[in-house]
């Protein structure tokens, strides 16, 4: 049995006529008729009354035709999947986020977007850290990553930075900083600093560090987080105080205030990781969507910069 025997099937039987069916299916009606009856021939049953005027279905051709157009949907199906997933339009995606990168509204935002224009993508998340993430792309885990470089054993990895987020300290409520506006990191030089492993970060554990040597001093390190969004909890707690990633601050967690940083301020880089000349149309698809709203998002915020400073200087007394 060949899937066109099928279709010769259904396209008589929704015809009721050899004539009509093979009009539509843009064939003579002898070949046609021929090939219904090698069908019936084949499955050992009669599939149609021939009458004078058209044909019409047996008991057993009835019982037969909806699994047939159930065959031929799957058919179908197929079809369109395979095409879809050529096309990047079809398919699962798995995304990993490195730690507070969910909270960053660019990232959910764009990812809300790639969903709503290709709704017949499979998208999930794992949430983990850079070198977790780095290991779920290597044994294909994850397909694509959203991650804090420096990315370990990128060897086989393609990384494409995506934008420096912006940091904030963050001090326990009642701090004599907390009712500050920006804030110099030698302000907090004396304050036991709350940090995660760097083994879950070292480029952002780095940034940190070097920021405050740059400040004039090295930190005294207070209690260790063990993931950067597990850093506000404990800033609230009065273990420390912290520097995290700008988009920290949506946690709204009491006990806690967030301050912009003066210079020298450490950056939380970004970029995406997928396996080299190994993924999909799909992932390719999503990894230019991601790149180019974040190139929008830095040229935004770029912007708010530049007219930040302008309206400093105009307020400024002269």
């Amino acid at each position: 049995m060949e899937l066109r025997h099928l279709r010769y099937f259904v396209a008589v039987a929704d015809h009721g006529s050899f004539t009509r069916a093979a009009a539509t299916l843009r064939m003579e009606q002898p070949p046609l008729s021929q090939q219904i009856r090698q069908f019936e021939n084949e499955l050992g049953v009669t599939l149609f009354q021939r009458l004078t005027r058209g044909v019409k279905l047996t008991d057993i051709g009835a019982a037969l035709l909806p699994q047939a157009r159930a065959v031929l949907d799957l058919q179908w199906d197929f079809l369109a999947t395979a095409r879809g997933l050529a096309r990047g339009d079809r398919g699962q995606l798995r995304v990993g986020l490195a730690g507070a990168v969910p909270l960053l509204p660019l990232i959910p935002l764009t990812i809300r977007r790639f969903r709503e224009a290709w709704p017949e993508a499979d998208v999930s998340f794992e949430e983990s850290n850079t070198p977790a993430l780095s290991e779920a792309l290597h044994e294909r885990r994850v397909d694509v990553a959203i991650v804090r470089p420096p990315v370990p054993n990128d060897a086989q990895l393609a990384v494409y930075p995506l934008f420096d987020e912006p940091t904030v300290v963050a001090l326990p409520s009642g701090h004599a900083h907390a009712a500050a506006g920006a804030v110099g990191l030698s302000m907090i030089a004396s304050e036991p600093l709350i940090i995660f492993p760097r083994e879950l970060g070292p480029g952002f554990h780095d940034a940190i560090l070097a920021a405050c040597q740059q400040a004039g001093f090295t930190p005294r390190l207070g209690q260790q987080a063990p993931q950067i969004a597990a850093t506000v909890p404990l800033v609230a707690a009065g273990l420390g105080v912290s520097v995290v990633p700008a988009s920290l601050s949506q946690i709204h967690a009491g006990g806690v205030t967030f301050h912009p940083i003066k210079e020298p301020a450490p950056k939380a880089a970004l970029a995406i990781a997928v396996l080299r000349g190994q993924h999909s149309p799909l992932v390719s698809r999503f990894v230019s969507a991601l790149r180019e709203a974040s190139a929008e998002w830095a040229e935004h915020q770029d912007e708010n910069v530049t007219r930040s400073k302008t309206e400093t200087k105009t307020t400024e007394p002269h």
